[in-house]
């Protein structure tokens, strides 16, 4: 898939903005506040069905009722994205839907300047991160997930609740915490075995696409740090050794919802060692890798949105930027 034009009405700061896009490399340039950023948001919007970063009362114009935005094919499609202030609706080959259906979402790399703190965030942020980039292309992790979050919060509200009220734990309570505990096992070792999977394969051209990059010769690992690398009974054990704890807690502390995957620069954690232009460089090789991974599990070229990105880049990192992604479309911006 190709993408044509994109045009904004009431998006943001535009009013009625149109950009045609070329098959390569299309550039954004401008200074800073003129909404070179809510192109590429609105670009995103439409491909994937939401924002990555506000709600849609967030985004409209606030002199507007609405916001319209319409992309374009080199097929002759369109994708448009409508709200009024109250719902959105996509229009998909004259098919209306309140959301964008899974077979018309299209995978996106997203690189934001934000995304250079992804080292040194949070470790929910960066389970988040890779989260959405394996949701990207495998259904069953996007179930697994979505099951395990649910019996999380669910064995999380049981033990407050017993908790708070000091009610006594009887044998209905433990009856519901062992089904909790057997979906939560089975939940949380795919997932973690999905993990351990993607992050060895990204690790295996991490190294190599970095160096592409930054133009020098050291070594870059992801590191996938969690507990939970065991048998589904094992977990199941690990759970309900840990329950009186959790009672005291009033939360679950044993799980794949605690995981971290630490980036490591020349065999230490890049955080606080690697400089800020070797982190960007650090980042953009991980993009690299989800563009690849991407477009072998689903046989897709994902579309490239990059916003800001040859900030503290040379020139020549910034040459090596665009030739790695020149069979790819990408729509970037820049204030230079």
């Amino acid at each position: 898939m190709l993408i044509d034009y994109v045009k904004l009405n009431n998006f943001r700061i535009h009013k009625d903005y149109y950009l045609k896009i070329k098959p390569d490399t299309t550039l954004i340039l401008g200074a800073n506040g003129i909404g070179k950023t809510s192109v590429i948001e609105a670009i995103y919007l439409v491909l994937r069905g939401k924002s990555f970063k506000a709600t849609d009362k967030e985004i409209l114009n606030r002199e507007s009722e609405f916001y319209r935005v319409e992309l374009g094919k080199t097929d002759g499609e369109k994708i448009v994205a409508t709200f009024d202030g109250n719902k959105k609706q996509f229009l998909v080959q004259d098919k209306k839907s309140a959301r964008l259906p899974k077979k018309d979402k299209y995978p996106v790399i997203l690189f934001l300047p934000e995304d250079m703190h992804l080292i040194s965030t949070s470790p929910t942020k960066r389970r988040s991160y890779f989260d959405r980039i394996l949701e990207e292309f495998d259904l069953n992790y996007h179930h697994n997930l979505l099951m395990y979050e649910k019996t999380l919060k669910q064995r999380n509200d049981l033990l407050k609740k017993i908790a708070i009220s000091e009610q006594e734990f009887g044998l209905e309570s433990e009856s519901v915490f062992f089904s909790l505990n057997i979906m939560l096992s089975k939940y949380g070792t795919a997932i973690n075995q999905t993990r351990q999977r993607y992050i060895g394969r990204i690790n295996e051209k991490m190294t190599a696409l970095y160096r592409s990059i930054a133009q020098n010769e050291d070594e870059i690992e992801i590191y996938y740090d969690s507990l939970c690398g065991l048998s589904q009974n094992d977990y199941y054990k690990r759970l309900d050794a840990e329950f009186r704890m959790d009672l005291m807690r009033g939360a679950t502390k044993f799980g794949v919802h605690r995981d971290d995957f630490l980036f490591k620069f020349n065999g230490v954690l890049a955080d606080g060692t690697a400089s800020r232009g070797e982190t960007r460089s650090i980042i953009l090789a991980l993009k690299f890798n989800e563009a690849e991974l991407i477009e072998t599990e689903t046989r897709k070229k994902p579309v490239i949105l990059l916003d800001d990105v040859f900030s503290e880049l040379d020139k020549g990192r910034q040459t090596a930027l665009v030739e790695k992604f020149k069979n790819h479309q990408v729509i970037l911006t820049s204030v230079e």
